[in-house]
């Protein structure tokens, strides 16, 4: 029978995801080394998971009774190799300060999603999209080779090496073992700005036709619709495009500093406010701002930090969204069944529940990772604040909807699916369970989503 020990240095913590709604109590240790994950994964009987930035929004990145490993402290960036754009990080490297030490050097990151405060292992457990997914893919597409501890030893995986770890990682949120380091592919880039173009829309079906025609003449494309009432008789959207500057394309005023390094926060919101900000009545007032900000001007140059991550200019931003926290739902669709994208777009209005900040992307291919979340076809996003008596109704809607489309909802975002949805959804769930099973027999990692919804068999 296997017995817990507790290491010296953990501490008994409350932790939760980015959407605060499903809490866990359990031990909290930080690793400074690799040498000190295998001794952790060889002492505890009631399970452990790596964290990065607890960015996942629901139960992933925690362990219930059992161990949540901090891996930050994984912080090193090696030098950049310059024939190959490669660079060798730890996993506990965010793309802040990644960015931060690149920009200078003139490289990217060649994939980021909507905040940078994420860590690398975190990236790839969750195979993170951006802005440009129809284009160049998902983040482990970039990874060219990692490093990954599991019970059973420590394995160098690459996508042309055991093929089939690697991909099971990337999108396995953690549970085929932890990342401890990652080679990337890096973007070579003169500047840091981007030309940006608005248009808005009327009609969502039409906003989605013009999509589909302009998005591979565009690096970046990401729609906003206004989901908290219809508009003229449609529902009112905006969608953006963007291209990299060039030196030549910058204002005289700009190009004295065209590598802008990200900073940190603008401003912190340290505490639930008394009363949930964002609600019914508030919703509007904030998509009438977002839609005048985003239209107003239709063609500007941007910061890419402005562009790719403007809620990072507030930190603890979701706590804005009251003690009982949010869901953000994210699907997505095949290419086919833009249908479905309109009928969940009605339902929500139909629902009459408070949504923020709903965003619509095209997805290109996706990798072979059983569990990876992007599809070709179509992802939606919305925020939705925990409370309203219909929500929970609503999503399970939502669920059998997309389901019944061939869809899915993405893991990292996700506290509520049920284990029959996810069955549907993720139909090679079966082929990532024997791939984990081959890297920790006796189970050994596992996490609050894991248990939910029995990804691991």
């Amino acid at each position: 029978m296997r017995v817990s020990t507790v290491p010296a240095t953990a501490t008994i913590e409350r932790l939760s995801g980015w959407g605060r709604t499903a809490p866990a109590m359990g031990l909290v240790d930080k690793v400074v080394g690799p040498e000190s994950i295998h001794a952790l994964m060889h002492t505890q009987s009631r399970g452990l998971i790596a964290r990065g930035m607890g960015r996942s929004y629901g139960d992933a990145a925690q362990c219930s009774g059992g161990l949540t490993v901090d891996m930050t402290g994984l912080s090193f960036i090696g030098e950049i190799d310059s024939a190959t754009g490669t660079v060798l990080v730890g996993a506990g490297v965010t793309l802040h300060s990644l960015l931060q030490r690149i920009i200078p050097e003139g490289w990217f990151v060649p994939v980021t999603p909507g905040t940078r405060y994420i860590s690398v292992g975190g990236a790839i457990a969750a195979d993170v999209h951006g802005k440009n997914h129809h284009r160049d893919g998902s983040f482990a597409r970039h990874v060219s080779e990692m490093t990954l501890a599991t019970p059973t030893g420590t394995y160098t995986v690459s996508p042309d090496g055991d093929a089939d770890l690697f991909w099971a990682t990337a999108g396995g949120m953690g549970l085929t073992g932890f990342v401890v380091s990652a080679t990337l592919h890096l973007e070579r880039i003169e500047t840091t700005w981007l030309r940006v173009r608005s248009e808005p829309f009327y009609e969502l079906d039409r906003l989605m036709s013009t999509m589909e025609e302009t998005d591979e003449g565009h690096p970046y494309s990401v729609a906003w619709l206004d989901c908290a009432k219809p508009a003229r008789g449609g529902i009112r959207c905006a969608l953006s495009w963007a291209d990299r500057c060039t030196m030549e394309d910058l204002p005289a005023a700009l190009r004295s500093r065209p590598l802008e390094v990200p900073r940190g926060p603008r401003a912190t919101v340290r505490r639930p406010p008394r009363l949930r900000l964002v609600n019914r009545l508030s919703t509007p007032l904030v998509n009438e701002a977002w839609f005048r900000a985003t239209t107003l001007k239709r063609e500007k140059i941007q910061s890419a930090c402005a562009y790719f991550h403007p809620l990072d200019a507030i930190a603890g931003w979701n706590v804005l969204y009251g003690r009982s926290g949010f869901v953000q739902y994210q699907f997505a669709v095949p290419v086919k069944r833009r249908d479905v994208i309109i009928k969940a777009v009605a339902s929500i209005i139909d629902a009459r529940v408070s949504s923020f900040l709903p965003v619509l992307k095209r997805f290109g291919p996706g990798t072979p990772g059983p569990l990876s979340f992007p599809l070709a076809g179509w992802t939606l996003a919305i925020d939705f604040p925990v409370g309203p008596p219909q929500l929970p109704a609503l999503l399970d809607r939502l669920d059998d909807l997309i389901a019944e489309a061939g869809g899915r909802v993405y893991l990292a975002k996700d506290a509520r699916l049920k284990p029959q949805h996810f069955e549907a959804m993720y139909p090679l769930a079966n082929a990532f369970a024997a791939v984990r099973r081959r890297v920790d027999p006796e189970g050994r990692i596992t996490s609050d989503l894991d248990r939910r919804l029995g990804i691991s068999r």
